[in-house]
């Protein structure tokens, strides 16, 4: 018998890194298909219905026969929709030109490395940091450096950081991201002032990822292109998956100057053709007509925020503060993971995989998103309220089952803390 000869795949293929929340995601759901109860709260899916006008929408474009090719840029009708919603939510003056559509945002950290960086490029990463950032930005050749978000500062961006970094000669681009995903820290409107006069007139393109634009528990969400001259600098994405709990849909949009929204409209057409004509409608319906549903169901989001939090203020050896955004609680477990000789990471998997054999947690380490995360875990709050209670006190009693973690640890070398 002959063997079938193998290409190797690329060194990028080889190499690349995913979203470990869809990984953890998998071994919940094989556990549960086993029989076992477990609490999920390691993605960031919103636990509500879509939006009530966008699913009457989509199902009327399906039988309305809204199911061919449409333009790449987007449907006019849905950007001169985005535009005029982000005029009605933040008072900047945008047009359809401005306005890109793609399946969710995390598509545009793509184009938008594919706009702006050549091979060699120092590109600013705030970590913690969304773990699809590096993939995209290793497949242009881009150089990452790192900024760490600290607990102590309530995971702001660290303006020196910013200013030290736009004065390397390799400077080209900066991954900003607020309310920011895992830590829940929020840029504040001095904060995006302060990095757009850093940048302003400078080589230097932003990346502002948006997607939790309407869960900001403290204040209001200042968005970046309210800042004066940056428009033609920066690239905005939002998502209905969070405000409107579309996340299944797969829409977002992009907000730029019409020469950058031209050039990732052309990037679109070569790899995607265009965005589902009847996902965008039922889209444009959401903008038009759900804003009452949205913010009641961020109101709903909030107060699991605060349950989470308070319940983890109880647990010994964990320190958590409030986020002023998302429906991430990102408490910091350093101490704990000290005491059992395990990561961070490994103590989220040992609680959905060891610390019982009937229930589990399923969470995620910090490290997941960069080394600035070790310590820490993330909790969505995407269960119910009396699942989220329950979810902190599993975590108390498994924390002193210290016998069950060395055992997991003989298995799973590669969660030993060193």
């Amino acid at each position: 018998m002959t063997t079938n000869f193998s290409v190797p795949l690329s060194q990028f293929a080889r190499g690349l890194s995913t979203e470990t929340a869809f990984d953890v995601l998998a071994v919940a759901r094989r556990l549960k298909a086993q029989g076992k109860d477990v609490i999920e709260l390691q993605i960031g899916d919103s636990p509500y219905p879509s939006a009530a006008h966008a699913l009457e929408a989509g199902v009327a474009a399906i039988h309305s026969g809204q199911t061919h090719y449409c333009p790449s840029m987007g449907l006019m009708s849905f950007r001169e929709t985005v535009a005029a919603n982000f005029k009605k939510e933040y008072g900047i003056a945008i047009g359809p030109e401005n306005v890109v559509v793609g399946p969710g945002a995390k598509v545009f950290e793509q184009f938008f490395c594919e706009a702006f960086l050549d091979p060699g490029d120092a590109v600013l990463v705030f970590e913690p940091a969304f773990p699809t950032y590096a993939p995209n930005i290793d497949r242009r050749g881009g150089v990452i450096v790192t900024s760490a978000l600290k607990q102590e500062n309530a995971f702001r961006p660290n303006l020196d950081e910013v200013a030290a970094f736009v004065k390397s000669p390799r400077a080209k681009a900066i991954f900003l991201n607020s309310p920011h995903n895992p830590t829940g820290g929020v840029a504040t409107e001095a904060d995006l002032k302060a990095i757009a006069d850093i940048i302003r007139g400078k080589n230097i393109a932003i990346f502002s990822d948006e997607p939790y634009n309407h869960m900001v528990w403290t204040g209001k969400h200042f968005p970046m292109l309210a800042q004066p001259g940056i428009l033609d600098q920066a690239v905005a994405c939002y998502t209905f998956s969070k405000s409107y709990s579309m996340s299944g849909w797969r829409l977002g949009y992009a907000i730029s100057s019409p020469r950058i929204i031209d050039s990732i409209g052309k990037m679109i057409n070569t790899s995607l053709s265009c965005v589902p004509p009847i996902v965008q409608l039922a889209g444009e319906a959401a903008l038009k007509n759900d804003d009452q549903e949205r913010d009641e169901v961020m109101q709903r989001f909030k107060k699991k925020v605060e349950l989470l939090v308070r319940e983890l203020k109880t647990v010994a050896g964990v320190t958590v503060i409030m986020p002023a955004g998302t429906f991430y609680v990102f408490p910091n477990v350093a101490p704990i993971c000290q005491s059992l000789g395990i990561t961070s990471h490994g103590l989220a998997m040992f609680l959905l995989e060891a610390a019982d054999d009937a229930k589990g947690v399923a969470c995620l380490g910090g490290e997941c998103f960069g080394p600035a995360g070790r310590g820490f875990l993330r909790f969505s709050c995407a269960e119910p309220d009396e699942r989220l209670v329950q979810a902190v006190a599993f975590l108390k009693d498994a924390l002193k089952r210290k016998e069950r973690v060395q055992k997991y640890l003989e298995t799973h070398a590669k969660y030993r803390l060193q």
